[in-house]
């Protein structure tokens, strides 16, 4: 792999998520396609897997985070590469504690500004840093 191991692994969950949001696969039948004709090289990425399944499994929570923190946006108008990018990392500042917040918001946003529309690294950061403040401790999110 030619980029860091977690950070490949984001970009190819986003890819085979936003695959699963559009074909409407299950998630193993989506991420065998995926390796079938994309990175088979990578096929046995742990984290991938971890995030992939993870993200599905927890959809309804994702959603009703990003849903909270995106004012103004509905989660159904939003593109479906944002709303891929955010549900992955709230997933992974929920779920993958070993990863620094910091890191997981750069990533998003680096994938945001990737494969997202001119605005969507700032929209992801947004939602992404609202999220943050509200996890502090005397402010909880319940």
């Amino acid at each position: 792999m030619s980029r860091p191991g977690k950070s490949l692994a984001r970009e190819r969950a986003l890819q085979c998520l936003y695959q699963i949001e559009i074909t409407g696969r299950e998630v193993e039948g989506a991420a065998a396609l995926f390796w079938e004709h994309f990175h088979s090289e990578e096929r046995n990425s742990a984290y991938f897997h971890r995030l992939v399944a993870g993200v599905r499994g927890h959809c309804e929570e994702l959603d009703a985070y990003i849903s909270r923190f995106s004012q103004h946006w509905r989660l159904e108008r939003m593109a479906s590469v944002d709303r891929n990018i955010l549900r992955l990392a709230i997933f992974e500042l929920l779920h993958c504690p070993e990863v620094p917040p910091k890191v997981v918001v750069n990533e998003a946003v680096e994938l945001g500004k990737r494969f997202g529309a001119e605005n969507s690294g700032a929209f992801i950061n947004g939602i992404l840093d609202s999220f943050l403040k509200a996890r502090q401790p005397d402010r909880g999110l319940g």
